[in-house]
């Protein structure tokens, strides 16, 4: 008689090493908190944002350019600000890391009544949608300062902060276009993605976002880091602390 194969005890897959629970949220408080500190600094204690063919996001579109005799910064800093403030992701997690509402997942909720965005003022993320709408005429204005970044006065050429200021506009670009609201404007409301050339069209718009909105939380902290470099960089550069080198 054959003798039974013996068959392996089961093994139990070995445990990822995972952070604390606080640490996400606490994280969160520090760059999120740094950084409206930051840009507070900068809207309110200067006046420009710009160094020759270079203008810092802070401070586009330039419209001193127009005429119009405001501090620039406050003039057009409020759409991009409400923009990421209303943004699915970046709800969860100033939800989490400043008001504790949860902390986390698995973490018991500080209020006894759930009533979720519909009171004031956390019913204004419903707006989100709408943000979007000026969040991109935000980033053709960049793009076209990005342009004017490779023009100098002796006609083309690429500084580092040419390359600097395309990079930044580059991750706000995914970062806008991976937007959940903007994964619903190109795909959403259609119930046959079939049954018409239009239909396929926008079935494959959608499909292409989708992929850029899984890693929209990751866009959302790249694109934050690079306006904050880029003005930084600017604002160097205004201060004559350091000297922009030309590459080509």
């Amino acid at each position: 008689m054959a003798t039974p194969a013996t068959v392996p005890a089961p093994q139990r897959a070995p445990k990822g090493w995972k952070l604390p629970w606080w640490v996400e949220p606490t994280a969160t408080v520090v760059a999120l908190g740094s950084f409206g500190l930051y840009s507070i600094w900068e809207v309110f204690f200067h006046t420009t944002g710009r160094f020759g063919n270079y203008l810092s996001p802070f401070f586009s579109p330039d419209v001193t350019a127009w005429g119009i005799h405001v501090i620039p910064a406050v003039w057009v800093v409020w759409v991009p600000l409400l923009f990421r403030a209303s943004c699915y992701y970046y709800r969860k997690e100033y939800y989490r890391g400043f008001f504790a509402d949860p902390a986390a997942c698995a973490r018991p909720e500080r209020s006894r009544v759930y009533r979720g965005e519909t009171r004031f003022p956390l019913s204004l993320n419903n707006l989100h949608r709408f943000m979007l709408y000026l969040a991109i005429v935000v980033i053709l204005f960049l793009w076209d300062d990005t342009v004017r970044a490779f023009i100098f006065p002796n006609g083309f050429g690429v500084g580092l902060g040419s390359l600097i200021m395309l990079g930044n506009v580059i991750l706000l670009s995914y970062y806008t276009f991976s937007c959940h609201a903007f994964r619903h404007l190109v795909g959403g409301g259609l119930d046959c993605f079939t049954c018409r050339a239009r239909a396929v069209t926008r079935y494959g718009l959608w499909s292409r976002v989708s992929a850029w909105n899984s890693h929209h939380g990751q866009w959302a902290w790249i694109s934050m880091f690079g306006v904050w470099a880029t003005d930084v960089y600017i604002r160097l550069l205004i201060s004559g602390v350091l000297h922009d080198p030309r590459l080509i």
